[in-house]
């Protein structure tokens, strides 16, 4: 998943950082700031941001652009809004940049993949989940923490899937047989990694979870 500058033509890269720049900008006015006043918040703001850098720097693959790593994508949604959760996985993206885990040309590009699909993933499936399902403590923390992250993590794999092949990096046969199919695999240890860290989140930090809500999803239950 970690593009690096040289997988797909100059206009890809230049038509991802408008768009990047766009959708940065729009997070960086409707970020709920404040919140993060609070100095016990920005602190786990923080470390999720310094945590994610290092697990999305631990990553598996055989081809450039064609790698593997879990993305945590839903916790920080879940946690923090989708607005500060991509401001924060954007600055992840440029953390595995610097440490040339990602090449700099290609960072809006993985910026958008990684961090802004993710996102609108993650919060696309909370508001469907939401609205379809009873809000329940345990439909919360298995289906929003586990089905939703392993969900994302596969939306995302078909993004990168998509995008090398429109932009003729690789055939589409050879990557929807030899790559999207591991992105299976893998949600299964990023539904257990997210499921287990908002079960932690919710039992014994239920303040750090702005989309969990003790009223509506214990009150009376």
């Amino acid at each position: 998943m970690n593009l690096t500058d040289t997988l797909m033509g100059e206009g890809w890269y230049w038509a991802a950082w408008i768009a990047w720049l766009l959708f940065f900008a729009h997070s960086l006015w409707r970020a709920p700031w404040a919140r993060l006043k609070d100095s016990e918040l920005f602190n786990v703001w923080l470390g999720m941001i310094v945590l994610l850098t290092l697990v999305w720097s631990l990553k598996a693959g055989v081809k450039p652009g064609l790698t593997y790593h879990l993305l945590g994508a839903t916790v920080f949604t879940l946690s923090f809004g989708p607005h500060l959760a991509f401001v924060g996985l954007s600055l992840v993206t440029l953390g595995i940049t610097l440490n040339s885990a990602a090449g700099p040309f290609a960072y809006a590009a993985n910026a958008l993949l990684l961090a802004g699909l993710s996102v609108v993933l993650s919060q696309f499936f909370f508001r469907i989940f939401r609205r379809v399902l009873p809000r329940h403590f345990f439909v919360y923390i298995f289906v929003n923490g586990f089905l939703g992250a392993a969900l994302t993590i596969i939306g995302v794999g078909f993004g990168a899937t998509a995008l090398l092949a429109m932009a003729g990096t690789y055939e589409w046969d050879y990557l929807i047989s030899e790559y999207f199919p591991y992105f299976v695999l893998l949600a299964f240890s990023e539904a257990w990694l997210s499921g287990m860290l908002m079960t932690l989140f919710v039992v014994y930090r239920p303040e750090w979870v702005v989309s969990f809500d003790d009223s509506s999803y214990l009150a009376g239950k």
